[in-house]
């Protein structure tokens, strides 16, 4: 059992025995790398001491108080002296759990720095032991998911660099991920002051071999090392100067990149330059906060869309959801440009994205794609826009024909023009005829395998019935054009709009609440935690939707109600005066009605085309939520096939839990031998350290670059801006709501989301307004907001971070402005029993 090893005794492969940064700086030894010289107190020395269980308090209150085992500090002082007679060193810990691809713990667990003499390198290994456990490191071990009972804690002791300049340096920018750029911040004095954030640094860009970027900062103090041992901060009034050379923050760029090269991966380092001028690496580790790329195979650059992020989803989508997605776009691309083969689908992260960058050099695409997304998700439309002027995604196909060719072509396939001229000259039996199309695509899917369900039956969905919706909107349009309107007014027409698959929904389970209320049986039921009768039943409609319903993997309501327990559990507790959503609803329609009259009136001599239009609209926008409930509806026969096909292969020994294939591709799945086990675990592994990303660019360049992280200025505080969306103004508590299931809302409160998809909408029925991340003006979450009459704001850049849970703010849908009125007030943290 070895207590110490020194830097030129570890390598990479260590992790266990000498944690995350120990490991890392004995590589750079081996790259030959300019790393001061040091030894490890290894994680053996850290178990000899340790209490195998007990509380983070108790563990560390021992560490703290009990003396060092005599045979360990005889190691630790004897690799000390090797350093030299009472050098300065710094003492840092290492865990096992540290400098990793997907976590980081920067500052998690202590470094001390400049410690001088055997008895205080010996407390101060105790110390970082000790460490371990404050609450801070516990709490971020937690967050990431991390056993406490499997991490351990090496302990770096290595020469001090008595610096005269030092900072910390990334070999791709952390702000905008783009990877060709070198990050430099630095300052005169110890390292900790720019590490800690303690001090404004001198901050450098370097792209491409060229300083493109120098920010000076203030460096009002430093800290440095005390004769004898100790540190000192040091006020020395604002410096104007910069603290590195040109030539030095090229060297830097240089070092960096070398690092970087070992790795393989972008680098975070730290480094130090002495009196002399000599440079030293102090630590190096992944960043670990950039989103990975897609594969690039081709080269060149490139624009990714995220199509998960479009469609409401910041969480990652399980192997099987994407697995099926392939098949769809397989099935979308042969269609649309005739090419199944086609690269423009790409993963990254585990979410969907496509490669747009065709689209934005063509002069058709690149207009036709932004005004889509102008009212289905309007920020991705705006950062696409910001690229407009790229010269590497400059125009180059200019002519319209290609496009128009492709377009005639499928809707001469599809028969789209038949489809609209009926849905306008009847459009009863247009919507009568939609609503058949589930039997149908249930029916031939059954008789399917799986993948090719996924590519028969999804694609046509959309040319089928997008046209009878969009005859709907198209009318809306047209009266905008004949008519001149007042903000919200064509808004109005689009309230408590009939045959809108969702309205159904939302309003069935209000029906459940109010049914399970007034029938004391189901009511003591539904309280001992039993599931009444009526809840089965709207189970047995409704069962297959489910909150990010999109990814194939993820349980539906029918086998996992919680979420529809809670909303249920929500309304019980609403008064029982509080005005029932059909009455809403019918309060909607009559709005509606009235104001297509007033608009008729207005039209004076063509009231008549105002009228035929919008009754139109009145009949058809509703379906505009239709095709996705039918792929929705598509998805949830296919799951129980699926899992099926689990529960054969639990039998057969090759998984431990049918609900495992979920974690499998369909190859995977189909295979005809081996354990499948070791496969679902790393799948999952890297899905659970997904679900802990916060942040998921819109849209992604292939040199990392998230355009929307560039050259944007933090607004005024409480200036937040997006798509008006529902028309209306509405004053109250703000609810930041970052996942629905569970998720307590009370009447009036302003719901505040990310995005929202049908399985959110419950939660509308009590909102009094809308905030949203993402979503255009016809995006869901819009649609839904205009039909309950509440008014919403869409595509509201960082809403969910600077909007505050328990802030009064003004919601003006007509404009698009959120305003902060007050401050935050205390609100109910969570839902109480029914």
């Amino acid at each position: 059992m070895a207590f110490t090893i020194g830097f030129s005794g570890i390598d990479g492969t260590m992790l266990a025995a000498v944690g995350g940064k120990a490991a890392n700086l004995g590589e750079l030894i081996r790259a030959g790398l300019p790393v001061p010289p040091g030894f490890c107190v290894t994680t053996d020395a850290y178990r000899a001491v340790a209490l195998p269980s007990a509380t983070p308090e108790n563990v560390r209150r021992t560490l703290l108080e009990t003396p060092v085992p005599q045979e360990i500090r005889d190691a630790v002082v004897a690799g000390y002296r090797e350093l030299g007679d009472d050098v300065p060193v710094a003492v840092r810990s290492s865990a096992t759990a540290e400098d990793l691809p997907f976590a980081s713990f920067a500052g998690q667990q202590d470094t001390l720095l400049n410690v001088v003499g055997e008895d205080a390198v010996v407390d101060a290994v105790r110390r970082c032991w000790a460490s371990l456990w404050t609450d801070r490191a516990v709490s971020y071990r937690e967050t990431n998911g991390i056993d406490h009972a499997t991490t351990y804690l090496a302990v770096v002791v290595q020469r001090m660099v008595q610096s005269e300049v030092s900072g910390v340096l990334f070999t791709a920018n952390p702000v905008t991920g783009t990877r060709d750029q070198v990050v430099v911040d630095a300052s005169p004095g110890l390292g900790e002051a720019v590490v800690s954030g303690a001090v404004n640094p001198d901050h450098f860009v370097v792209d491409d071999g060229e300083i493109v970027e120098k920010r000076l900062g203030d460096k009002r103090f430093l800290i440095r090392s005390l004769p004898g041992g100790g540190t000192e901060h040091v006020e020395v009034g604002e410096n104007a100067e910069p603290c590195l050379t040109d030539g030095q923050v090229h060297a830097l760029a240089v070092l960096g990149r070398k690092v970087q090269r070992h790795y393989g991966t972008p680098q975070d380092i730290e480094w130090a330059i002495d009196a002399d001028g000599d440079l030293h690496l102090t630590q190096a580790r992944p960043i670990t906060t950039l989103f990975p790329l897609p594969d690039n195979p081709d080269g060149g650059a490139r624009v990714y869309f995220c199509f998960s992020l479009a469609q409401g989803l910041e969480r990652p989508i399980t192997p099987m959801g994407r697995a099926a997605f392939r098949e769809i776009a397989k099935a979308a691309l042969d269609i649309v440009i005739g090419d199944p083969a086609s690269k423009s689908y790409v993963e990254a992260g585990d979410r969907i994205f496509f490669d747009v960058t065709k689209v934005l050099r063509s002069k058709v695409g690149r207009e036709f794609v932004t005004r889509l997304l102008g009212v289905m998700e309007a920020r991705s439309s705006e950062v696409l826009r910001g690229l407009f002027d790229d010269p590497r995604f400059a125009v180059r196909d200019s002519s319209p024909t290609p496009a128009v060719k492709r377009v005639l072509r499928l809707a001469r396939r599809f028969r789209v023009p038949a489809t609209a001229l009926k849905a306008l000259v009847n459009p009863g039996k247009a919507v009568r005829n939609a609503l058949r199309m589930e039997h149908e695509i249930l029916e031939k899917s059954a008789a399917l395998p799986i993948e090719q369900a996924l590519r028969q039956c999804v694609v046509p969905v959309v040319p089928r019935l997008a046209p009878t919706a969009l005859i709907g909107f198209a009318m809306l349009g047209l009266v905008g054009k004949i008519v001149q309107t007042r903000p919200g007014e064509l808004q109005t027409v689009l309230r408590g709009l009939p045959n809108n698959i969702t309205t159904e929904m939302d309003l069935a389970m209000w029906d459940v609440a109010q049914a399970i209320r007034t029938d004391p049986v189901a009511l003591q039921q539904f309280r001992d935690g039993e599931r009444p009768a009526v809840l089965d039943a709207f189970l047995a409609t409704w069962g297959h939707r489910a909150v990010a319903e999109i990814d194939l993997g993820l349980p539906r309501w029918s086998d996992d109600p919680a979420h529809v327990v809670g909303v249920v559990r929500n309304f019980l507790r609403l008064p029982e005066d509080q005005p029932h959503p059909d009455a809403v609803f019918a309060r909607g329609a009559a709005e509606a009605e009235a104001m297509i009259e007033t608009l008729a009136r207005r039209a004076r001599g063509r009231g008549w085309l105002v009228r035929f239009a919008l009754r139109r609209t009145r009949t058809l926008a509703g379906l505009r939520e239709y095709p996705k409930y039918l792929v929705i509806t598509l998805f949830g026969a296919l799951r129980k096939r699926i899992r099926e096909t689990g529960a054969q292969l639990v039998a057969d020994g090759r998984l431990d839990a049918a609900d495992d294939v979920f974690f499998l591709d369909f190859e995977e799945m189909l295979s005809a031998e081996g354990d499948l086990r070791a496969i679902v675990a790393e799948q999952r592994g890297v899905y659970d350290r997904e679900m802990r990303r916060r942040h998921i660019p819109r849209v992604l360049l292939s040199d990392g670059t998230e355009p929307e992280a560039v050259g944007h200025g933090v607004p005024a505080e409480g200036d937040l801006a997006g798509t008006p969306a529902s028309a209306g103004t509405v004053t109250g508590i703000a609810r930041v709501v970052l996942d629905p299931v569970g998720a307590h809302l009370e009447p009036g409160e302003i719901l505040v989301a990310p995005s929202t998809d049908p399985g959110w909408t419950p939660l509308f029925l009590t909102a009094g307004g809308l905030v949203m991340e993402m979503g255009g003006a016809n995006s869901h979450g819009a649609v839904v907001a205009r039909e309950y009459g509440i008014p919403a704001v869409v595509g509201v850049r960082e809403a969910v971070t600077r909007i505050r849970t328990g802030e009064r703010i003004t919601v003006d849908g007509g404009t698009g402005a959120v305003i902060t009125t007050e401050p935050p007030v205390q609100v109910s943290p969570r839902l109480p029993d029914a």
